[in-house]
């Protein structure tokens, strides 16, 4: 008999164990316990590692993205305070107010057709600036050329540089002319870089600079045309803090109160970058915080299976005076010192990564990355790491209180395990309240981070049902006649059975992969698969008021078989709502961007297609009474709207009032026309506006749509037409980038789930090892010991792949449809793959440790028994 498996530490006989030791001794002793090494500890240190390194460098990476923008926050925005308009120039007095506060550069941009020699044709994202451009930072063309001479008019012929996209799209060179509008244009160098790109967000075509002259001579600046207006005012060297860009804006507010400014200075100068920084830095953040959840799982098994090869060195603690809580504390402070080094070493390459990004990709990357060392984001990663373990180690932990003296005198192969005592109890709920207090305080959308906590805790709760019932069916089972089933299915529920583990660790794991595959199948599903059936193959825009008739009749003669639809179209800023001004309405996340730049308008006596009244009624084709206005019913409750409520926006310089006349639900799958705000008839009554148009068509090709593109332009040079499908394509480029994000990140939690996997399979070696060889004792061959462990791990691995699926669904359906507000089509093939890649896995890391247990020479084992 072995009084000890393990050796106790020397240090018991020169300083014996008393009750109430200080916490210094326990940490004494805790580090004598571990000079033995880390065996069975290297996948709890790995779980902990993996799951703060991804926290860490995805808050690492966010942070130095966000001090590259504040950095270069001048020269993203061009100046140090900018002053947008749609559809309008700004009026004298204005420009001559913004003169007299520093100096000014203007910029225009609109979306137009560039048409080639050879009648090609190709939507381009204009941008048209003036001699002062750039004011800050550095504009990169090759050849390089000064502005003054790249933009100037010669021999009729206007100057432009455009991106190299373009000239690959055309089949251009340098010297090469092009037409946009009733303007020639001549190609006199390349774009390789904008200092103001940023800020002005996603484009749908190619850059196409020219200069504001070249601009007017296109013609495209009509009344109500969709051109932005930008005024880049950079204030004097001596006078350009915070405080002076602050003050200068609340005077242009008090000079041109109903200007309808969009409003940005060098400390936001791409909101809308930044918000959708911090979404997406939040999303891979709660997917690395489910690969620390995984890996708790990892390091409860660990625990567990320390505890029980430690049984009898804690009975010699108690056989030396030791009380139940010294021993706890012990033990307590070794998981606490493990946590530690393996959130250290998380934290090492959570800090290094965005110094690899940049050194890797730095030429690469659009955005200005300015790596740093971020001792909050670092922090915070460390304290997930220590909550974690804490959570997920408390419990098993619980155990070593009741650990008898006597167990000094028979090694128990199976322990019997009781509930941890109520301090413990109450200690466990203290750190999963205080995890779940920081996942969704410090969450940029609080909604998101308690879905996720509340899902988590669901997904436990399931998966511990989950492994209860596999157990429970196991055990009622009728007695199969063929001994290798019988003995795999006894194994599933048996004391001791790993089932528990195996379905927590592998479960968590798979309902993560799921959830990310069939998000994933979906976005590309949506933007890089079929259009909707009904979707429109074009939309034309800046039709000019005057023409949309003639242009629809147009579209129906080239067309005869398409669906046209037209409406008007002004754009317009929600200023004020229910008497409050938009910068103090408090909306939801999902309302905010309504109040973030101007919106499309419309105005009818219809009910537009694609929209379901669902509150209040519409006003009719023949309304003539005072303005009225119909919101979508989302974006209605975001901003706590309810009917008869006042909305006011800025259209053109004017302030214009409407009360909510009812309430719509969207259907923005569709494709086609809608708007968030529509008014009712002569609420815009002589306002300058164009119209908007689209075109379905029966059959598409690429052939029609080029034919199509080609005699709108000869016969509306003005008009732009986007091929929806190009659209769609650009939109899923950008999700392609986004989804190999969330699929790196979700990589780490399933390389978690199966180093979790496997440790549970560890932990049950022993367990293993005695099974094989008092069956291998009786007479069991090898073979049919292989088929019957086989056999367990696919049963197991089965049923928890099953309930991975429909978790993984659920999840990804809800983010899918809730969040993203997209339709969902749920992944049969990627379903399928997960299942099979789940049973190989869990079969293939089960049999690796039946190998090792059925090389375990009987005679050594029974020795100890």
């Amino acid at each position: 008999m072995s009084i000890a498996s393990e050796p106790i530490s020397g240090s018991l006989e020169s300083e014996p164990i008393r009750a109430g030791r200080p916490a210094s001794l326990s940490l004494r002793y805790a580090l004598r316990e571990l000079r033995g090494g880390l065996r069975g500890f290297y996948v709890f240190i790995a779980c902990i590692a993996l799951g703060v390194m991804a926290i860490a460098g995805v808050g690492s990476v966010a942070a130095s993205l966000r001090d590259g923008l504040a950095r270069e926050g001048r020269n993203l925005l061009g100046g140090d305070v900018a002053f947008a308009l749609f559809q309008r120039e700004a009026k004298p007095a204005e420009v001559e107010f913004l003169r007299s506060r520093g100096q000014v550069s203007v910029a225009a941009t609109a979306r137009a057709m560039a048409r080639a020699a050879d009648g090609r044709l190709a939507l381009v994202e204009l941008k048209a600036v003036d001699g002062a451009y750039p004011m800050l930072g550095q504009l990169t063309l090759s050849p390089k050329i000064e502005v003054g001479d790249l933009l100037a008019e010669h021999d009729g012929k206007f100057g432009a540089a455009v991106d190299p996209t373009l000239l690959a799209r055309l089949d251009l060179k340098i010297g090469d002319v092009v037409t946009v509008g009733e303007a020639s244009f001549q190609i006199r160098s390349v774009v390789d870089a904008e200092p103001d790109k940023l800020a002005g967000g996603v484009g749908l075509g190619p850059r196409f600079l020219v200069g504001e002259a070249g601009l007017r001579a296109t013609g495209l600046i009509q009344p109500g045309s969709l051109v932005r207006w930008v005024y880049r005012v950079r204030l004097p060297d001596d006078a350009h803090d915070d405080r002076a860009t602050t003050a200068l804006i609340d005077e242009a507010r008090q000079v041109a109160p109903e200007a309808g400014w969009e409003i940005r200075s060098r400390t936001n100068a791409s909101p809308q970058l930044e918000r959708t920084i911090d979404r997406f830095t939040q999303f891979l953040t709660l997917v690395g915080l489910a690969a620390l959840l995984v890996g708790g799982v990892g390091v409860a098994n660990a625990v567990k299976s320390h505890i029980d090869r430690r049984l009898d060195v804690i009975a010699a603690f108690k056989a030396l005076g030791a009380t139940g809580r010294d021993v706890f504390s012990i033990y307590l402070t070794q998981i606490v010192v493990l946590a530690g080094l393996g959130s250290v070493i998380g934290l090492a390459a959570g800090a290094a990564l965005p110094f690899v990004v940049v050194g890797l990709f730095g030429k690469l990357l659009p955005l200005p990355v300015v790596p740093a060392v971020h001792a909050g984001e670092l922090a915070l990663s460390f304290v997930y790491g220590l909550l974690t373990a804490l959570a997920f180690g408390l419990w098993p932990l619980g155990r070593v209180h009741d650990v008898p003296v006597a167990a000094l005198f028979r090694e128990a192969v199976i322990a019997e395990w009781h509930r941890p005592r109520w301090r413990t109890l109450v200690l466990m709920a203290a750190v999963v309240a205080l995890l779940i207090a920081v996942v969704i305080g410090l969450a940029y959308d609080k909604r998101v981070a308690a879905m996720f906590v509340g899902s988590s805790i669901v997904v436990f709760v399931l998966l511990r049902g989950i492994a209860a019932g596999v157990m429970a069916l196991a055990r009622r089972l009728p007695r199969s006649r063929f001994p290798m089933l019988r003995l795999a299915i006894s194994n599933i529920y048996r004391v001791g059975a790993l089932t528990p583990s195996v379905v927590l660790s592998l479960g968590l794991g798979l309902a993560v992969l799921v959830t990310i595959t069939q998000i994933d199948g979906n976005l590309r599903r949506q933007f890089l698969a079929a259009l909707p059936e009904h979707a429109p193959s074009f939309f034309f825009i800046d039709i000019p008021a005057a023409d949309a008739d003639r242009f629809g009749d147009f579209l129906k003669q080239i067309e005869p078989q398409s669906t046209v639809e037209d409406v008007p179209m002004l754009r317009g800023r929600i200023v004020a709502a229910r008497g409050v001004k938009a910068e103090d309405l408090n909306p939801s996340t999902d309302a905010e961007w309504v109040l973030q730049s101007d919106r499309g308008l419309t105005y009818t006596g219809e009910i537009p297609k694609g929209s379901k009244i669902v509150e209040g009624e519409w006003w009719g084709a023949d309304y003539a009474g005072p303005p009225l206005v119909s919101i979508e019913k989302k974006i209605a409750d975001g901003l706590k709207l309810a009917i008869g409520d006042e909305i006011v926006v800025n259209v053109l310089g004017r302030n214009i009032s409407a009360h909510i006349g009812n309430m719509r639900n969207i259907d923005w799958q569709g494709m086609g026309i809608n708007f968030v705000l529509v008014f009712s008839p002569h609420a815009f009554k002589g306002a300058p506006h164009t119209h908007v148009a689209t075109l379905t068509e029966p059959h598409s090709d690429a052939a029609g749509d080029a034919r199509i593109i080609k005699q709108v332009a000869d016969a509306f040079p003005m008009v732009t037409s986007v091929r929806v499908r190009e659209v769609m394509e650009t939109i899923g480029g950008v999700v392609t980038n986004l989804a190999l994000a969330i699929r790196g990140a979700s990589a780490i939690t399933l390389i978690s789930a199966i180093l979790v996997l496997g440790g549970a399979l560890a932990a049950g070696h022993r367990h293993r090892v005695y099974d094989a060889v008092i069956l291998k004792t009786l007479g069991a061959t090898r073979l049919r010991l292989l088929g019957a462990y086989a056999l367990e791990y696919l049963l197991i691995g089965l049923a928890t792949a099953i309930f991975g699926v429909i978790a993984g669904s659920v999840a990804a359906w809800l983010i899918v449809t809730r969040l993203m507000t997209l339709s969902f089509v749920w992944q049969a093939y990627s379903a399928a793959g997960v299942v099979a890649a789940a049973l190989i896995v869990t079969v293939g890391l089960g049999l690796a440790g039946t190998f090792l247990a059925l090389n375990q020479k009987p005679a050594s084992v029974l020795r100890n028994l």
